[in-house]
């Protein structure tokens, strides 16, 4: 057993050792060839350490001895011999220094001279480079499609058995070639506008063909360009086959650390839980690390990677029936992306209220063509008015899609002739792709040295301390990547955080926190928890994507020019593939794409020590990690609701319960007596116990939030939406629905000198004050099936509402306000309700022209030690 010298302290450690690494490329047929290496570690086999007995009952997979014998993924193909060939052709190409030298190199392989020369049988193939008017790089990515061994993206008829030998050609890529052929002789030339044209030989080629065509183009220009530090189209090929050649030596056998890729060629060692900050526990702590958030926010930028197709939300236009991204779903009563921008300006409106100057925060989003992703985040931007901050705030930049392949044997799926299916490649491309587009000059240019980011499905990123506080310990420190975390649910489809021990090959030792995705967990032996009462997955933390990055060091990962750029490739196979084929037929078979992920940068940053290090290393890092109540970090929409599913998990309908419990969290201590929310099996039945939804600018730190509620209570069945930061509630009885809409709620719109809708904070903000109130009405019609909680689209039966336009306000004291109302208050107006006799007493009467910018009343900031006070200020 490890003594107490060892450098992972916790309750649950990894121990490995490692034989020599097998080539992937060897004969499936032969076995795996392995001498035994004097182990890196103090353990000949693969243990789970532990001081507490109850670690005992999980199921870790033990280092194998005996030889592996790999068996081939189906009959007639080679994964040896494929790689083997790519790798050699890739290298040959990274050796060219021109076009023209590729094009050579590129001619030269088997299957693209099969392939041209199976043209010569049709009236030459001369006749058809012709007709199609390909340029040199066109007809160069063509070639790299066939030469990687999908030619049948360009087939056009029925499939025929592809022949193996290197001198014969296949009956299927005579088909393909034949029928491109005689499309090209039916091509008219008439439309210039295009790559292809068409040619003046009789029928025309049909619109849409020539589109499907050149789209193909694009995409393999873009495969070729992005994934050039891997080798373009034929580097993404190879990978994509060693992948799935890994996975099958992982399914003939559990030692992971025997055949799994290495980081920066280090060997692993351990994997240990990190510690870090704990923001529910060391409260003072985490309020000074919230400040220096807010006082750093000028130093920040914020990413958003918002480029995945987010199937499983089936996310559809009502209207058209178009399927729609993540960032459209509609929740809570706005779409996701909006939640996010309210969340930032939430944290701008604090900044602005402790230093009294405006700071607008640049954001960088990264979309993608999946579902017209690209199109409905801009247009939702423009129809927003770039949401007051100015279009010049925002880069919008465009992630690559990428094939989906089979798993049998890494075939791109095709759904038509020149059309292969093709999904976005992960948020892992967002550093390389922000280093290719400018996004980090652009960011620099603005002053910005660091970023948060998060993604749109996550709807409680920015609860309370999480975020600012993840940024503050960033900023302050200097370190150059951060994670916020929590306690993870066994079974979740989420990865870990761990921290990593490695051996470099110089012979240092390598520390950093990082992660495991869920589907790579076989390979470390992390198993299931579903028959075991405690498994390894509960012990390490949750990755929830909620990080913070130093902008310089991330550049240097993105435009490194390597393999490091694109960090976290996996191929996940397990989801089945269904869709229909380019012969009309309904398919459905196991497949994936190439991904990767943007945690993974954090392989990158990795401190090396010329000694083994122990107890405390995670304070020397340039890598940390901050944990909170699983509620308070992450909570997302991923999903649609099965009907008769009984899990919310990563569902709308969990998030927004996940919502009402920090809201109960909120004001619960703020004297007001709310009902319990029980488990989620009550929701399902019944729906939630209340609603309550408050605008982030009310803190967003929960302390100043909480300064603006005291006293009363909140009914079960009761309905409360506060949309105005200028907020102040006291000993308030709420029996029913209230609605409370601030036209301002952080400030008024102004325009710039470049024509452009500015949101000043600060000025001419809606404000409403409620001292001993009573709301009685009959509120939501919870016995309506129609009601979609998570929406916020529910029927109501009574309502008191009280809508604010520009600067107005509103008033109610000692008062009780029953039935259904609706107070709408013109700008420039305060309304106040006090009792009458009998009855209400109802005054409207203009603010006094001196007080239309700053209001007759204010919330006044100030920093005291760690905390934020606040006091109300009459003028």
């Amino acid at each position: 057993m490890l003594q107490s010298t060892s450098l992972l302290h916790h309750s649950h450690r990894f121990l490995f050792s490692f034989r020599p690494k097998p080539s992937l490329l060897d004969n499936p047929h032969s076995q795996l060839q392995s001498q035994q290496q004097q182990p890196l570690s103090f353990s000949n086999s693969l243990s789970l350490l532990s001081s507490s007995p109850s670690s005992s009952c999980c199921r870790v997979a033990r280092i194998s001895t005996e030889p592996l014998e790999l068996s081939p993924p189906s009959p007639g193909f080679n994964f040896r011999r494929e790689i083997s060939r790519l790798t050699a052709l890739r290298d040959k190409l990274s050796r060219c220094s021109n076009l023209n030298d590729k094009l050579r190199v590129i001619d030269a392989d088997y299957r693209v001279k099969r392939f041209f020369r199976s043209s010569s049988r049709n009236a030459g193939l001369a006749r058809v480079l012709s007709a199609l008017r390909l340029d040199s790089n066109s007809l160069f990515l063509i070639k790299c499609l066939v030469a990687a061994g999908q030619e049948h993206v360009l087939c056009l008829s029925e499939p025929v058995m592809e022949l193996e030998s290197p001198g014969m050609a296949s009956g299927s890529v005579k088909s393909a070639f034949y029928a491109l052929a005689k499309m090209v002789e039916n091509m008219d030339s008439s439309n210039s506008d295009v790559r292809f044209g068409k040619m003046e030989m009789g029928m025309s080629l049909e619109d849409h063909e020539i589109l499907d065509l050149n789209k193909l183009l694009e995409t393999l220009a873009q495969i070729e360009s992005f994934y050039d530090c891997i080798g373009g189209v034929i580097g993404y090929q190879i990978t994509v086959l060693e992948l799935i050649a890994q996975q099958l030596v992982d399914q003939k056998n559990t030692n992971w650390s025997q055949h799994m890729g290495d980081v920066k060629e280090s060997q692993i060692l351990g994997i240990d839980t990190p510690t870090g900050l704990d923001l529910s526990d060391n409260t003072e702590y985490a309020s000074q690390a919230a400040l220096w958030g807010i006082e750093g926010l000028p130093d920040l930028g914020e990413m958003y990677p918002l480029g995945g197709s987010a199937d499983r939300l089936d996310l559809v236009d009502p209207n058209t029936g178009e399927c729609l991204p993540a960032a459209m779903l509609p929740f809570c009563g706005r779409t996701l992306l909006e939640g996010l921008i309210r969340d930032l300006q939430a944290r701008e409106f604090l900044y602005f209220k402790l230093y009294g100057k405006q700071c607008i925060t640049p954001i960088a989003i990264m979309t993608s063509s999946a579902k017209n992703n690209h199109k409905h985040i801009t247009s939702l931007c423009e129809r927003l008015s770039w949401f007051g901050r100015g279009q010049s705030t925002f880069q919008l930049f465009e992630q690559p899609l990428v094939p989906v392949v089979g798993a049998e044997d890494g075939q791109w799926l095709v759904t038509k002739p020149f059309s292969p299916l093709s999904k976005p490649g992960g948020h892992g491309v967002i550093w390389k792709l922000a280093h290719d587009k400018g996004i980090f000059k652009w960011f620099f240019r603005q002053g910005r040295r660091g970023a948060t980011v998060r993604q749109v499905s996550n709807v409680v990123a920015a609860t309370d301390v999480t975020l600012l506080a993840l940024a503050g310990i960033g900023l302050r420190q200097g370190k150059k990547l951060g994670f916020a975390s929590c306690e993870r649910i066994s079974g979740a489809t989420e990865g870990i955080n761990v921290l990593m021990e490695k051996r470099s090959p110089n012979g240092n030792w390598e520390y950093g926190i990082s992660c495991i995705e869920y589907t790579e967990f076989d390979k470390f032996g992390i198993t299931d928890g579903s028959l075991v009462p405690k498994c390894l997955q509960a012990e390490f933390p949750a990755n929830t994507n909620i990080l913070y990055v130093d902008l310089p060091s991330a550049e240097l990962v993105g435009s490194s020019r390597n393999v490091n750029s694109i960090p976290g490739m996996v191929l996940n196979t397990r989801k089945t593939i269904v869709y229909v084929d380019q012969f009309g037929r309904h398919c459905s078979v196991s497949g994936g794409r190439l991904e990767c992920t943007m945690q993974n940068i954090a392989d990158n940053y990795f401190n090396s020590h010329s000694s083994r290090c122990y107890n405390g290393v995670e304070d020397k890092l340039d890598t940390f990690i901050v944990y909170n109540e699983r509620k308070r970090v992450t909570s997302s929409a991923k999903k649609k609701r099965r009907h008769g599913h009984k899990s919310l998990r990563q569902t709308p309908d969990g998030a927004l319960l996940d919502m009402l419990r920090n809201a109960h969290d909120i004001l619960s201590p703020c004297d007001i007596k709310l009902p319990e929310i029980e488990a989620d099996e009550s929701y399902i039945d019944s729906g939630p116990p209340f609603l309550i939804l408050l605008h982030p600018a009310l803190g967003p730190l929960w302390e100043v939030t909480r300064q603006k509620f005291y006293g009363g209570s909140i009914s079960v069945g009761s309905e409360l939406q506060i949309e105005v930061a200028e907020f102040f509630w006291s000993n308030v009885q709420l029996n029913g629905s209230l609605v409370i809409i601030a036209e301002n709620v952080m400030g008024s719109m102004k325009i710039d000198e470049n024509s452009e809708s500015i949101l000043h904070h600060g000025q001419r903000c809606g404000r409403c004050k409620l001292q001993n109130v009573k709301v009685l009405n009959k509120g939501v019609d919870w016995s309506y099936d129609g009601n979609v909680y998570w929406k916020h689209d529910v029927k109501r039966s009574e309502v008191l509402k009280v809508i604010l336009h520009g600067n107005a306000e509103f008033e109610a004291t000692d008062v009780v306000l029953q039935g259904n109302h609706v107070f709408e208050v013109p700008d420039g107006y305060k309304l106040k309700i006090m009792p009458g006799s009998p009855g209400l007493a109802i005054q409207l009467n203009p603010i006094e022209q001196g007080k239309m910018d700053s209001g007759s009343w204010h919330w006044d900031y100030k920093i005291e030690g760690s905390h934020i006070k606040l006091e109300l200020v009459e003028q």
